[in-house]
C-alpha cells in the first residue's frame, strides 16, 4: 500500500502514515499508561509483546490486519494507531480498532480518524461491513462509534479475556449502505 492509498485525515492536528517497527517504542510508551488500557483488551508486559503484531501488519496476505500510525501533522510524533483486524476479503468485512495517547484526548481526534478510516474502508478497500467490539466500560469509544453512525447490534458476554478476567463487550457495526 502506497502513501497515496492511505485515508485522508480531516482533523487539523493529525494525519496517517504507515505504522513501522520503529514506532513500537512510542506506541508502547502510551499503551503503558493505565488510563489508556483500562478500557481495552491490551495485555502488554513489555514492548516485546507488541512486536509480533508487526508481522501481520507487514504481510501482503489479504486477510492480514491493517494498522496505520496516527501522527501529529507538525513534528510527525506518533499519537495513536488505527486499523482493521479480523479482515475477511471473502465476506468483505473487518473489525476496526484504535488507540490514542492521552495528550490528544478530548480534541475530536478519535471521531475524525474513525470517520476517515471507515470511509476509506468502504471506498478504497471495498468493505461492506465494518464492526467494532468495545469493552462495556469504554464509554468514550462507544460515543465515538455512535457519532460515526455505527449501530449497536448486541451485547457479548464474556467475549474476551481482559488481563485474566472475562470482559463483556458491545458489538457495533456500520454497513456500506448506511453511509
Amino acid at each position: 500500500m502506497q502513501a497515496a492509498d492511505l485515508p485522508m485525515s480531516e482533523h487539523p492536528l493529525v494525519t496517517f502514515r504507515h505504522l513501522v517497527r520503529d514506532d513500537a517504542r512510542a506506541w508502547h510508551a502510551y499503551l503503558d499508561d493505565p488510563a489508556v488500557i483500562e478500557h481495552t483488551s491490551w495485555d502488554l508486559r513489555s514492548i516485546d509483546d507488541l512486536l509480533p503484531n508487526f508481522d501481520g501488519y507487514e504481510s501482503a496476505d489479504p486477510c492480514s490486519p491493517v494498522r496505520l500510525a496516527v501522527v501529529l501533522r507538525e513534528g510527525g510524533q506518533l499519537v495513536g494507531t488505527i486499523g482493521f483486524n479480523a479482515v475477511s476479503p471473502q465476506h468483505r468485512t473487518a473489525e476496526i480498532a484504535y488507540d490514542l495517547a492521552p495528550a490528544i484526548w478530548g480534541q475530536g481526534v478519535a471521531t475524525a480518524i474513525v470517520a476517515s478510516l471507515v470511509d476509506w474502508g468502504f471506498r478504497r478497500l471495498g468493505f461492506l461491513r465494518i464492526q467494532a467490539t468495545v469493552l462495556e466500560s469504554n464509554s468514550r469509544s462507544l460515543r465515538v462509534l455512535e457519532r460515526c453512525d455505527f449501530a449497536r447490534e448486541g451485547y457479548l458476554r464474556s467475549y474476551r479475556q481482559i488481563r485474566g478476567r472475562s470482559g463483556n463487550f458491545w458489538l457495533y457495526a456500520r454497513i456500506a449502505e448506511a453511509r
